[in-house]
């Protein structure tokens, strides 16, 4: 390993990345360096690059990884990983000490949201990545769209040599925050109907996760029909093509006029909101799951929220400690098909046609970076 390493840097001037030589991080108490493998290509990050999500610049963007340790920082508990140990980060990094994570509510981590999704650093108020002048570069999560990266050891599960490693990648994000979605916010019980509005890459993984916690009837919801034929596939019975019908009172005809037990949103858009709430049985649950662009606001009927008892809650992901070493065993066993939810493999050298594509709306699932 060199002392430099090449890193996909935002420079805060519109949706293009800059591949950059940068010093090798170094880890400091409580973290690990690790070589990336691979980083997943993630609607958010396209999010914080064209200006819909604030975040500082400079900064290293991926927040879905798979990599192998390198080493540890001084005095690191490691928990059961060696350098050279296969590993997977998810991007909801828990300082391990605030009320929160005191709690298990890894996914409400005060330090990671006030210093890492503000700021853009570690929970000491610094990034460790940095330009050759010295000058700081902010960490989007672990900063994955690079060669190397420093993440605390509470974000790294142990990949077994059964899940292969590039592909693995997305257990960080799209699994992860899919699981967070169906088991803590829907708390979905098995038997129960579910629509899912937007098939990307979380909305693939909700369908997948649905069908092996044994909901019932899956409805997908997209304007895409690859998108659509691609949710069946990996479990949906039932789909609904947005660009032609109207997908309420397609839920609606599809489950005798009740509406779905649980609704999940995946999007982030107003519209899709709106139409994800209106699809519930009286007492049902609209969980949503995407991040909206900016201050976007969706509308909500009183009445019907009242009368009808819905319950509209959101899910920004899981809970790190505990649910991804669940999530790993989930592909590990076969559950989750994580090589059929990635559709298509870039290098790093061509990290700006992927997001390119991403934006276009021409990647089924997920895409994700390959780097070594």
């Amino acid at each position: 390993m060199g002392e430099t390493m090449i890193a996909a840097v935002w420079r805060g001037r519109g949706p293009e990345l800059e591949l950059t030589e940068i010093p090798v991080p170094e880890p400091r108490s409580g973290e690990a360096l690790v070589r990336l493998t691979s980083c997943g290509v993630c609607h958010t990050d396209f999010h914080v690059m064209k200006g819909e999500v604030g975040f500082p610049s400079p900064a290293v963007l991926g927040h879905e990884i798979s990599a192998r340790v390198v080493r540890f920082g001084p005095d690191t508990d490691a928990a059961g990983l060696t350098a050279g140990s296969k590993v997977v980060g998810a991007f909801i990094m828990p300082c391990g000490r605030c009320v929160q994570c005191d709690r298990g509510r890894d996914d409400m981590c005060v330090n990671f949201f006030a210093q890492n999704r503000l700021n853009g650093t570690l929970y000491d108020g610094e990034s460790r990545l940095h330009a050759g002048d010295g000058s700081s570069i902010a960490m989007y999560s672990m900063a994955g769209m690079a060669e190397y990266a420093v993440v605390p050891v509470t974000a790294l599960a142990p990949l077994p040599d059964s899940v292969p490693e590039v592909p693995a990648a997305i257990l960080g994000c799209a699994i992860f925050t899919a699981y967070g979605a169906l088991r803590h916010s829907a708390n979905l019980q098995p038997g129960e109907t579910v629509a899912v509005v937007a098939i990307g890459g979380v909305g693939q993984s909700i369908v997948q996760l649905a069908r092996a916690m044994g909901a019932g009837k899956i409805i997908a919801v997209d304007v895409s029909d690859d998108k659509l034929a691609k949710a069946r596939q990996l479990g949906a019975d039932e789909v609904i093509s947005s660009r032609t019908t109207d997908p309420v009172a397609a839920v609606r005809e599809l489950t005798e006029g009740a509406g779905v037990d649980v609704a999940f949103e995946a999007l982030g858009l107003p519209q899709t909101f709106e139409q994800a709430s209106r699809m519930l049985i009286d007492g049902g649950r609209m969980v949503a799951v995407g991040i909206a662009a900016g201050s976007a606001a969706a509308s909500i009927e009183i009445t019907p929220l009242v009368r009808r008892g819905y319950h509209l809650m959101g899910s920004y992901g899981a809970r790190t400690r505990v649910d991804l070493p669940a999530v790993v065993e989930l592909a590990a066993s076969g559950d989750v098909a994580i090589q059929d939810a990635v559709s298509r493999t870039y290098p790093l050298e061509q990290v700006n046609d992927a997001f390119a594509a991403l934006g276009r709306g021409e990647i089924q699932g997920r895409a994700v970076i390959k780097i070594s």
